[in-house]
């Protein structure tokens, strides 16, 4: 699995940069980057976004990438998580579809 923190790291080091580099420029501790890269902290999504922006990446794939281990994260010690994703599905397609009904009244 390819998760957010391996991407991230891969990019800082395809650049040849080190952790408080890009610390620096994206605003945030040098430690807390390295425990994004690790998998120990979650980073916030605008500092995906500022991630995303210097490393010059697909900021949607990064988001996306980010709110899958944000929701992972959540259920990821309940016994029917998979279910509930499932159901989370079908919830995000119904708000979607009533939201849209809605603003056409």
């Amino acid at each position: 699995m390819n998760n957010l923190g391996q991407k991230i790291r891969k990019n800082r080091e395809s650049h040849g940069l080190l952790l408080r580099q890009v610390a620096s420029i994206i605003e945030i501790d040098q430690a807390l980057l390295s425990k994004i890269e690790r998998g120990e902290r979650m980073a916030t999504k605008n500092q995906i976004i500022a991630l995303a922006n210097f490393f010059k990446i697909n900021e949607r794939e990064l988001l996306t990438l980010w709110l899958g281990e944000k929701i992972a994260y959540e259920i990821k010690d309940e016994e029917n998580a998979n279910d509930a994703l499932k159901a989370a599905e079908e919830a995000i397609q119904y708000f979607r579809n009533t939201k849209d009904k809605l603003t056409h009244v």
